[in-house]
């Protein structure tokens, strides 16, 4: 199981980008719809303070959305915050 998981809808141009983006690195993701579920909807904006998708955890610890994933890129600090958030062996439940 991967330790980096996104949640998010098929039709959502933000977690495309954060998909393309995520495959572009080459990692390993887990892509957990949210789409017609929302009892996981309901979980997800209480785990995660937000409304909207995606939303994405590197091991336990939130990044946000695609906005902060594509800052972490722009910073240079994805890699080393990707492996932070990993390093736990832990992955994120809701």
């Amino acid at each position: 199981m991967s330790h980096v998981v996104l949640f998010g809808t098929r039709f959502c141009p933000f977690c495309t980008a954060a998909r393309r983006l995520l495959t572009a690195k080459g990692i390993d993701y887990q892509d957990i719809s949210i789409d017609n579920n929302t009892e996981l909807r309901g979980k997800l904006i209480a785990k995660s303070g937000r409304n909207t998708v995606p939303q994405i955890w590197f091991g336990t610890q939130h990044i946000g959305g695609f906005d902060e994933l594509r800052d972490l890129e722009r910073q240079g600090t994805f890699d080393a915050v990707l492996q932070a958030g990993v390093e736990s062996g832990e992955t994120v439940s809701i």
